[in-house]
C-alpha cells in the first residue's frame, strides 16, 4: 500500500470528514475507493472499445456509401 499526500482546501476536507463519518469510513478510504473507481472505469472503457473494434471487424459487405433508391427502400419483397 502506498501513502500519498493530497492538498485540498479546508472546506473540502471538512466536508469530506463529515461525509466519511456519516458513512462510517475514513477520508483515506474514500480517496482510495475513488481512485480505484477511476482505474476500473478506464479498464471498462478500454474493454468496450476493444469489443466495438472486434464487432466492427466482423461486419463485411456493408458500406454506408452505398445508397438505396426510394424503390429499394420501400420494396418489402426484397427484405424477405
Amino acid at each position: 500500500m502506498k501513502n500519498i499526500t493530497v492538498s485540498v482546501p479546508e472546506e473540502v476536507y471538512r466536508k469530506a470528514r463529515i461525509y466519511a463519518a456519516q458513512s462510517d469510513t475514513s477520508v483515506s478510504r474514500l480517496v482510495s475507493e475513488y481512485l480505484q473507481s477511476i482505474g476500473d472505469r478506464d479498464v471498462a472503457l478500454s474493454e468496450a472499445a476493444d469489443a466495438r473494434e472486434r464487432i466492427a471487424a466482423r461486419i463485411t459487405g456493408f458500406s454506408a456509401a452505398k445508397r438505396l433508391t426510394r424503390d429499394e427502400v420501400h420494396d418489402r419483397g426484397a427484405l424477405r
